[in-house]
C-alpha cells in the first residue's frame, strides 16, 4: 500500500469520527422528534465560536471547554425545545413545518454569528509539541490525534448512554415506535426535550473538534456540516445514532482516498455517489430498520 493511499485512509478515519458525531446528534433529533433540523450545522459552528470566546476571554483551552460547552448548549436547547417544537404538533404536516422552522433558525443563527463575530474566518490556535507525529510514511498533526481520541471517548459515552441507561433505551424506543412508547406510560414530551438538548449539545462539542481538525471556521460554513450530517444519516440508517459512525467512516474515507487520485470536486462527487448507491441498494441505510413507527 502506497504512503499516499495510507495517508488518505488515516485522514478519512479521523474525519469520519468527526462526521459521525455530527450525524449522531442530527440522527437523535430527527429520529426522536421527527424534526428536520436544518440549523444543526449552525449549532456546530456556534460551538466553535463559543470555544473561541472562552479561549480569548477566559483563557480556557478548547479541550477543557468541551464539558462547559455541552452543558450550556444542552441547557439552552432543552428550554428552546418547549418554545419551538410543541406548537408544530398542531400543524397539518409537522415534518414540513419543522423543516421551515429550523431553516429559519439556521438563517437567524448565521446572521447572528455574522453580526457578532464578523465575516472573518477564525481558528482555535493551541500550542502542542510536537506539532506533527510520524508513523512510517504517514504524517498526522498531533492536534488531530488528540481530537480523534476525545471524539472516540464521546462516542463511547454516547453508546453507553443510549444502550445501557434507562433514558437512552427509552430514546431509542421512541425512535422505533413513538406510539407504543406512549402506551406504556413513558413521558415522551420530556424525553423529546432531552433528545433535543442532547443533539444540540453534541453539535456544540463537535464544533470544537471540527475547529481543531479543520484550519478555520466562519458563519458561512454551517450548511456544509448540516449536509454532511444528513448524508451520514442516509448511509448509517435512521434509528442508529452509533451506526452513523459507520456511514461517516465510509463517506470520509471515500472522499479522502478519491482526493489522492482526483481533484477535490470529483472527490466530493465520489462521496455523494456512495450515498446514492446506498439508497438504491439499501434504502434504510446500512443499519436501518424497515419500519421505525
Amino acid at each position: 500500500m502506497s504512503g499516499l493511499l495510507l495517508q488518505g485512509i488515516v485522514n478519512g478515519l479521523i474525519m469520519g469520527v468527526i462526521y459521525g458525531l455530527i450525524g449522531a446528534g442530527l440522527n437523535i433529533v430527527f429520529g426522536v422528534l421527527r424534526v428536520v433540523n436544518f440549523a444543526h450545522g449552525e449549532f456546530v459552528i456556534l460551538g466553535a465560536y463559543f470555544a473561541w470566546f472562552l479561549l480569548q476571554a477566559l483563557g480556557i483551552q478548547p479541550f477543557l471547554a468541551m464539558p462547559l460547552t455541552f452543558a450550556v448548549f444542552f441547557g439552552a436547547s432543552y428550554l428552546l425545545y418547549f418554545a419551538l417544537i410543541p406548537p408544530l404538533n398542531k400543524a397539518d404536516d409537522p415534518e414540513i413545518s419543522s423543516l421551515l422552522l429550523m431553516f429559519g433558525v439556521s438563517i437567524s443563527l448565521g446572521a447572528l454569528m455574522l453580526l457578532v463575530f464578523d465575516a472573518d474566518a477564525r481558528s482555535l490556535a493551541i500550542d502542542i509539541e510536537p506539532v506533527f507525529l510520524t508513523f512510517g510514511d504517514v504524517v498526522v498533526p498531533t492536534v488531530r490525534l488528540l481530537a480523534l481520541a476525545v471524539a472516540l471517548v464521546i462516542v463511547a459515552l454516547l453508546a453507553f448512554f443510549l444502550y445501557r441507561t434507562h433514558t437512552g433505551k427509552a430514546l431509542r424506543a421512541i425512535i422505533m415506535n413513538r406510539d407504543a412508547v406512549r402506551i406504556v406510560g413513558i413521558k415522551v414530551e420530556q424525553l423529546s426535550a432531552v433528545a433535543f438538548g442532547l443533539g444540540i449539545g453534541l453539535a456544540g462539542v463537535t464544533g470544537i473538534l471540527t475547529a481543531l481538525v479543520f484550519p478555520s471556521f466562519s458563519p458561512f460554513v454551517g450548511a456544509d456540516y448540516t449536509l454532511i450530517g444528513f448524508v451520514v444519516i442516509v448511509l448509517g440508517g435512521l434509528g442508529h445514532p452509533i451506526g452513523a459512525m459507520l456511514g461517516a467512516m465510509l463517506f470520509a474515507v471515500t472522499e479522502q482516498v478519491a482526493s489522492i487520485y482526483f481533484n477535490p470536486s470529483i472527490a466530493t462527487i465520489c462521496g455523494f455517489v456512495l450515498m446514492v448507491a446506498t439508497i438504491f441498494i439499501r434504502p434504510t441505510g446500512l443499519l436501518g430498520r424497515q419500519a421505525l413507527r
